[in-house]
C-alpha cells in the first residue's frame, strides 16, 4: 500500500457502492478507514452479489469488491451509548464519509454542526442522489434512477432499442470518485490551515458533469444528443466493426488514420472517393463507409487486424468481456489485481482489484481483505482515550 494518506482516519458510515467505493480509495493510498456499520446486518452489500453462500455469510460480492483494506467496527447510532462511542471516534477523525439520505444525521443528534463541535478540522462528506439541497433532495437514489434521470440512459443504445442503462452502476461509481477527489483536496486545505470542509456531493451532478461533451452539444451547439450505438458523433470511420472473428473498435479520428486505415485494408481508393474524402463527408456516409470497411475486414480475425493497425498508428482494439480482459497480459503485468487467502466463506483466494493509477511505479493495493462484520470492534476502541479524558479536539 502507498502511504500518500498515511496518518489519515476516516470513518466510513457508507452503505452499498457509492460511499464505499468513495472509502475505498481513500484506503488504497494509506488511510485508516473504519467501517462504521448498523447492527444486524452492517453494510447492505454483505448480502448482494452472485454468489448465494458469500451472501449467507454477509460478505456478498458487491461487499468484496470496494471494501478491502478497511477496519469494521458495528455501533447503533440510535443508541445514546453507542452514539457516545461514535463521538469518541469522530474525536480522533480526519475525514468522515455518508450516504444516507439528506437530513438522517441530523435525527440522529450527529449532523454536521454538532461533530465540528467535537472535530472542528473535520472533513465531512455526504454523499447523496440529488444533493443537501433542492426539491429532490429527499428521494431516494439507486443509480439506475439516476441514470435515467441525468439523461445516461437517453444516449446509450441504438436509435431502435434506447433507452438503455449502462451496463454497471455508472453514476454510483462516479458519485464515489468524486467524493474520494473532494475529500483529498479538503485534507490539503485541513493540514495546511487546519480548517474542516462540508462537502455535498450529489449523483446526479457529478453525472452531469461526467456527461461534458453531450452537454455541452447541447447548450452550445444546440444539437440535442441522440442515441448511436456504437458510432462515435465526432468522426467516422470510428466504432465497432464486424471482423472475420470477433468486433473490432477503431477510432480512425484523423485525416491520415483514414487514409492508412484505407491502406491497411487493402481499400487505399476510399480515401478519395468524394463521400469519404473530407472528415464531415465522412460522417454523413458512415453508413455507407462501415459497411465497405467491414467487407474488407472479414477475411481477418480481430486480434490481428488490432496488431496490425495499431503497429501503423491507427488507434484499434478488441471488444473484450471481463473475463477475457482480465487475463490480458497488459492488466496482468500492471498489477491491477491482489490476492488474499482465507478470506471466511471463500474456498479459494479471493482477488480485488485496485485504483486505476500507480504512485513512483507502485500499485496502491489494499494491505488486507475485507473485514468480517465488527471484526475490528476491540481493536479499535481500545487505541482510544479513556471515556475519563477529555475528547481530543483539533
Amino acid at each position: 500500500m502507498t502511504d500518500l494518506l498515511s496518518g489519515i482516519r476516516v470513518l466510513d458510515l457508507t452503505n452499498v457502492l457509492a460511499g464505499p467505493y468513495c472509502a475505498y480509495q481513500l484506503a488504497l493510498l494509506g488511510a485508516d478507514v473504519i467501517k462504521v456499520e448498523a447492527p444486524p446486518g452492517g453494510d447492505l452489500a454483505r448480502q448482494l452479489g452472485a454468489s448465494p453462500e458469500l451472501n449467507q455469510a454477509g460478505m456478498g460480492a458487491s461487499f468484496l469488491a470496494q471494501n478491502a483494506g478497511k477496519r469494521s467496527v458495528v455501533l447503533d447510532l440510535k443508541k445514546p451509548q453507542d452514539r457516545e462511542r461514535f463521538l469518541d471516534l469522530v474525536a480522533t477523525a480526519d475525514a468522515l464519509v455518508e450516504n444516507f439520505r439528506p437530513g438522517v444525521m441530523e435525527r440522529l443528534g450527529l449532523g454536521h454542526e454538532k461533530l465540528k463541535e467535537i472535530r472542528p478540522s473535520l472533513v465531512y462528506c455526504a454523499i447523496s442522489g440529488f444533493g443537501q439541497t433542492g426539491p429532490m433532495r429527499g428521494n431516494p437514489a439507486y443509480d439506475q434512477i439516476i441514470q435515467g434521470l441525468s439523461g445516461i440512459m437517453s444516449i446509450t443504445g441504438t436509435p431502435e432499442t434506447a433507452p438503455l442503462r449502462v451496463g454497471y452502476p455508472v453514476a454510483d461509481t462516479l458519485g464515489g470518485l468524486v467524493g474520494a477527489f473532494a475529500i483529498a483536496a479538503a485534507l490539503v486545505k485541513q493540514k495546511t490551515k487546519g480548517e474542516g470542509a462540508f462537502l455535498d456531493v450529489s449523483m446526479l451532478e457529478c453525472t452531469l458533469s461526467a456527461l461534458g461533451w453531450p452537454v455541452s452539444n447541447y447548450l452550445t451547439a444546440g444539437v440535442e444528443p441522440k442515441p448511436m450505438g456504437n458510432e462515435n458523433m465526432t468522426a467516422a470511420p470510428s466504432g465497432a466493426f464486424r471482423t472475420g472473428e470477433g468486433l473490432l473498435n477503431i477510432a480512425a479520428n484523423k485525416q491520415e488514420q483514414f487514409v492508412t486505415l484505407c491502406g491497411l485494408i487493402g481499400r487505399p481508393e476510399l480515401a478519395a472517393d468524394i463521400r469519404f474524402a473530407e472528415r464531415e463527408t465522412r460522417k454523413q456516409n458512415r453508413v455507407a463507409l462501415k459497411g465497405l470497411v467491414e467487407d474488407a475486414l472479414a477475411g481477418t480475425s480481430a486480434a490481428i487486424w488490432e496488431e496490425k493497425l495499431n503497429r501503423a498508428g491507427v488507434p484499434a482494439g478488441r471488444v473484450l468481456t471481463i473475463p477475457q480482459v482480465l487475463e490480458e497480459p497488459q492488466v496482468t503485468e500492471r498489477g491491477m489485481a491482489t490476492a488474499f487467502e482465507g478470506v471466511p466463506g471463500m474456498d479459494r483466494p479471493l482477488t480485488v482489484v485496485r485504483g486505476g493509477f500507480m504512485v513512483d511505479g507502485v500499485a496502491p493495493m489494499p494491505a488486507a481483505p475485507p473485514p468480517r462484520l465488527g471484526e475490528h470492534m476491540d481493536e479499535v476502541f481500545a487505541a482510544l482515550p479513556g471515556r475519563d479524558k477529555p475528547r481530543a479536539r483539533a
